[in-house]
């Protein structure tokens, strides 16, 4: 299978660098970017086939990554249209529909894929979705792409990519969003910096693995950290009290309303 990336940005060198290590070699990767300090950069950390132009990257690939920003996606489809040869298709931008990149690149086997920044440390997971177009041999090298960078979920219908996009995509700007909170509540009580990072950070990442590790829902392990008139019981009555977890939800419901704005304003003529 050989690859060509359009987009040479973080998500495309952490796919690379993913994929190198589960034993592709350079020699199938080849990828199309712009600008010229990010050719030298993907050169020399990956000695992958980096080009500034469509025709000379797309030649002879099996599989076609965009990973563009989703603004650029329309014109950048429109001028692949021409080169494409049956190519699998993935997108990894936020946003655009199936169909619209389908009618802009003239070819219908697509996978819309929506990954998330943990994927920078081969700790990500993605939703995927494929049209009807794509058979099981291009499903399987979808999920051997994404696979390379964590975990991988397929959805049965595209919509749920809003769904996805909600919980996942964005969903670490949330978790840091906790942690920023918990650690000004430390330098609050006292702490110090170094001490309120730690603490945060090490707290965040220990229940997270306890968590994936347990075979126990993560409600019933809340309830076994809150002893009844205790210090975590307090903590979160007060979190109740101000309605936290609808909080959360509602900001969920906000994220998911505007990736499927997203999707409208990007198809349009």
């Amino acid at each position: 299978m050989n690859i060509c990336f359009i987009g040479g940005g973080n998500m495309a060198a952490a796919l690379i660098g993913g994929l190198l290590g589960k034993g592709f070699v350079a020699a199938q990767i080849s990828v199309v970017e712009i600008n010229s300090d990010n050719r030298t950069r993907l050169k020399h950390d990956f000695a992958v086939h980096v080009v500034d132009n469509l025709a000379g990257g797309v030649s002879g690939s099996d599989v076609i990554v965009f990973a563009v920003k989703p603004q650029q996606l329309r014109e950048v489809a429109q001028q692949l249209a021409p080169l494409l040869d049956k190519q699998l298709l993935i997108s990894i931008a936020a946003g655009v529909r199936a169909d619209d990149l389908a009618r802009w690149a003239g070819s219908p086997a697509i996978v819309r894929a929506m990954p998330n920044t943990p994927a920078l440390i081969h700790s990500g997971i993605t939703g995927l979705y494929a049209t009807p177009a794509v058979n099981d041999a291009q499903r399987e090298q979808a999920q051997n792409i994404l696979a390379a960078v964590g975990e991988v979920i397929w959805l049965q219908g595209e919509a749920m990519l809003d769904a996805v996009t909600a919980i996942s995509g964005s969903g670490p700007a949330y978790i840091f969003y906790f942690i920023e909170a918990l650690q000004q509540a430390a330098l609050e009580l006292g702490l110090d910096a170094e001490d309120a990072h730690r603490l945060s950070l090490a707290t965040f990442l220990g229940a997270s693995k306890l968590a994936a590790y347990s075979d126990e829902d993560v409600s019933v392990l809340r309830a076994r950290v809150t002893s009844k008139n205790g210090t975590t019981e307090r903590a979160l009555l007060s979190m109740d009290a101000s309605h936290v977890a609808k909080h959360i939800a509602q900001a969920a419901h906000a994220a998911a309303v505007r990736a499927r704005e997203m999707g409208d304003e990007l198809g349009r003529d």
